[in-house]
């Protein structure tokens, strides 16, 4: 199997995991260890409101902390529209969830396994795209707004992430598979106001090609940079840098790298780092900061259970406060 073959079996294990999960009634547990849970590309979002950490990620489900350490769960938050593009049971990766203008937003990549648009070199590229939805609390439930479609029918699109720019504007930064193109790119496209759609068409930030870290071997043996973009996450540093960490492969190592935008803005150019910033097997990460003001990240490592590759979250302490993200040691609530 090819590495992106190998996650995609990882992420539909864990998806079948979770659906199994929230088919049980009263399956919501208390006092559950982080790294007890299984769950791919984790995002926590710190509520002031409610003094709570919310997490949620692969799965389309919701986890609750008072303290990083303990969590409840998981929760069903999500409600989306069976006569959409969706279809009535879409598997839901690398969710995010954003507070902003008092609503909150559920960003997901959304898969309808029925409908094919593409097969491009014997892969068949299922309905596959990023996706935004809201609700007024943080609970949920999160239900689709206007419009049913943000980014293009016919391009499978992921992993989609929050960033308002210089500008004042509200974007989404996502990735465009390699699947169909052959080398995968990370992207923005301009959002309504409210959040409730999209404007334009979308413009390239970056290729997978430009990393200098990330590697695979070609027909021939040769080595050249790796094919795939995963999970961006944008970020400023303390002395106000724009800067973009996302995820890729050296070999069959999951592996996370940074860029930083020399203009300051999502429009770059963006200058990739030429090593990586954690350690291997650790990826598709986001930043957040705790109620005490101190900065984490929380990404997923790999590991083999049973002979199944399962994903479990994790927690870095960063150091935001120079011209660059320092990625510290692993965090322990």
């Amino acid at each position: 199997m090819t590495n992106k073959k190998h996650c995609y079996f990882s992420v539909c294990i864990c998806f079948l995991w979770i659906t199994l999960c929230i088919g049980q009634k009263g399956n919501i547990k208390k006092n559950i260890p982080l790294d007890s849970i299984r769950l791919s590309d984790p995002a926590i979002l710190a509520d002031k409101e409610t003094n709570m950490y919310y997490m949620t990620g692969t799965g389309g489900l919701l986890w609750k902390s008072k303290d990083l350490k303990m969590w409840e769960g998981p929760y069903k938050v999500t409600e989306t529209n069976p006569n959409s593009w969706m279809g009535p049971n879409p598997m839901i990766w690398a969710a995010e969830l954003h507070q902003y203008e008092n609503k909150y937003y559920y960003f997901a990549t959304f898969t309808n396994r029925n409908v094919m648009i593409d097969t491009v070199a014997g892969n068949v590229i299922e309905r596959r795209a990023s996706h935004i939805l809201v609700s007024d609390t943080i609970d949920g439930p999160f239900v689709p707004m206007k419009d049913d479609i943000y980014l293009p029918a016919d391009k499978p699109t992921l992993d989609g992430t929050f960033w308002i720019d210089t500008d004042g504007k509200p974007y989404m930064v996502y990735c465009y598979e390699w699947l169909q193109s052959g080398n995968g790119t990370i992207e923005k496209i301009e959002l309504k106001p409210d959040l409730s759609g999209s404007i334009g068409e979308g413009k390239l930030l970056f290729k997978a090609s430009d990393s200098p870290w990330s590697r695979e071997k070609d027909a021939n043996g040769n080595d050249k940079p790796h094919k795939v973009t995963d999970g961006p996450y944008l970020f400023k540093t303390e002395t106000g840098r724009l800067g973009m960490i996302w995820t890729s492969w050296i070999y069959n190592v999951y592996t996370q790298g940074v860029a930083y935008s020399e203009s300051g803005t999502l429009d770059g150019p963006w200058i990739q780092e030429k090593d990586p910033i954690t350690p291997p097997n650790f990826g598709h990460g986001m930043l957040f900061k705790t109620f005490e003001g101190k900065q984490l990240m929380a990404l997923h490592s790999h590991k083999k259970v049973d002979n199944r590759t399962i994903r479990v979250p994790h927690l870095f302490e960063v150091d935001l406060t120079g011209d660059k993200l320092v990625v510290l040691n692993v965090y322990k609530p």
